[in-house]
């Protein structure tokens, strides 16, 4: 193998970054060039929007809900045999998309590339931090999430090109052949040898496996439905009692399993429990100022969409440059000052989001864009080194996949909350919460007015769950969960 020559030497750790980097890049660039496609995938199969949201919503519905069992596989048939077959499976289902013959089929291979993603998400951090040294953690999951960071500025600007040069269906074919060459270099330079896992049972939870994602499928669904159909309509209602119902069941099969797929002992670390709160809570921030500001960008301020892209890039680019140097000087300062520092930032912009008035300048709003999008930067790189540092390595793919999960539930979710409190104020002041109507009104209008004091009430409470964030990363134990503290079954 190609990879023998290469074990041992300082290098080593970027070859097999840079296989597992080809498919995460893959990964991101096709959930990104998708929302740009979405219009153009809506009028080929002559969709309404209800049903083309769809296309999307599958495959993150199909990552959140999987990714959780799929790293718990990968710590016992091997991440190198499970991010393989997680790249064949996405690569498979891009192909099949590109010929897709209705919009059902498409949303079906949509939702097969998230299990492939699945496999993919859940298994590529823990390789990153198996073969990078303790003190360079921060800065290999650093790295790793700058290209999460460069995919998602790729995915809308490529897949924009792609579909005005060509159309929507060479997404897909950049992305099974991206996919590919990252299978080929993996297959090449990765060695299994080198990748640590759990070698004390070859048993795996099914029954967990299918409890977890029955449950997370059921949050996510009442979440995503939720400012829709009512929070309080019976169906969301009915999923809520079941979410719970679950739940309970899932902790109860945990607690009594010889092999559970997740070992609830894990979350006696604060460090490892409080670094995966304050990940979701992060999130949650995070996806509900990129969710609500090209709204306020169009309607308040009069932006074009494509204006609203170069004035959202530098979050993006800011995110990329600073995960990195977060990651870097963590390792050498430690990471406690730097999951702090970033929440407050993060803080600090969404309340300058807050702010915000029909009359804003610019520059107010790059202020927020960047304090947030900078916090952000420093905080995730650090944080998640933290989580991986209270874990032993054996543990490293479940923990993977629960960071991973953190992020995508967190994305669903302040989606969600941000909507609903943007709803109820509009609703509350007796307009209704006509998107359309709000983009096309004009300041001073008592329809906008009311869309701005829902789009400040969602930045207060977004900066306050920051700050409580922030409070909980602080007083949280410096030392981790020790390997030994965890007898073997």
């Amino acid at each position: 193998m190609l990879a023998s020559g290469f074990i041992g030497r300082p290098a080593y750790k970027w070859w097999v970054f840079s296989a597992v980097a080809l498919g995460t890049l893959a990964s991101v660039v096709n959930h990104g060039g998708m929302s740009v496609a979405l219009p153009a995938i809506a009028r080929h199969f002559n969709a309404d929007l209800a049903t083309a949201q769809w296309v999307i919503i599958a495959e993150g519905l199909a990552i959140s809900a999987l990714i959780l069992p799929m790293g718990r596989l990968s710590d016992v048939l091997g991440r190198k045999r499970v991010l393989i077959a997680g790249m064949a499976i996405f690569s498979a289902g891009a192909a099949l998309a590109s010929v897709s013959p209705g919009i059902g089929y498409l949303i079906g291979f949509m939702a097969l590339q998230g299990l492939g993603a699945a496999m993919l998400q859940g298994t590529a951090i823990a390789i990153v931090t198996s073969v990078f040294p303790e003190d360079e953690r921060g800065k290999g999951i650093g790295s790793h999430g700058s290209v999460a960071g460069a995919g998602g500025v790729l995915g809308p600007v490529v897949g924009g090109l792609l579909i005005t040069a060509f159309d929507w269906r060479w997404i897909f074919y950049v992305n099974a052949s991206l996919a590919i060459v990252a299978i080929i270099a993996a297959a090449c330079l990765i060695r299994s040898e080198v990748l640590r896992q759990d070698t004390r049972s070859p048993k795996y939870d099914f029954t967990g496996a299918a409890l977890s994602a029955v449950v997370l499928l059921t949050f996510l669904l009442a979440v995503s439905n939720g400012s829709q159909m009512g929070w309080t309509s019976g169906p969301i209602l009915a999923a809520a009692l079941g979410f719970i119902a679950l739940l309970a069941a899932f902790v109860w099969w945990e607690l009594h399993s010889d092999v559970p797929l997740l070992d609830l002992r894990l979350f006696r670390s604060r460090v490892f429990s409080i670094g995966l709160s304050t990940n979701f809570m992060s999130f949650v921030a995070t996806t509900s100022a990129r969710f609500l500001l090209p709204f306020y960008l169009q309607g308040a301020l009069g932006y074009t969409p494509a204006a609203v892209g170069l004035v959202l890039l530098p979050n993006a680019a800011s995110r990329i440059v600073l995960g990195v140097v977060g990651g870097h000087l963590s390792d050498r300062f430690g990471r406690r000052p730097f999951t702090v520092t970033g929440l407050l930032l993060s803080a600090a912009g969404l309340f300058v989001l807050a702010s915000l008035s029909v009359s804003s300048s610019l520059v107010h709003v790059l202020m927020g864009v960047l304090l947030q999008s900078a916090g952000t930067g420093f905080f995730q790189s650090p944080n998640s080194a933290s989580i991986f540092g209270a874990v032993e390595p054996g543990r490293h793919g479940v923990v993977s996949a629960f960071v991973s999960l953190s992020r995508n539930s967190g994305t669903v979710t302040g989606t969600a909350v941000a909507t609903s409190i943007v709803v109820a104020v509009m609703v509350g002041a007796g307009y209704e919460p006509d998107i359309n109507a709000v983009l096309s009104s004009v300041p001073g209008t008592g329809l906008l007015s009311s869309f701005m004091v829902g789009l400040k009430a969602a930045f207060m409470v977004m900066g306050a769950l920051q700050l409580a964030s922030a409070a909980a990363s602080f007083f949280s134990s410096p030392t981790g969960l020790q390997p030994t503290s965890l007898p073997e079954n």
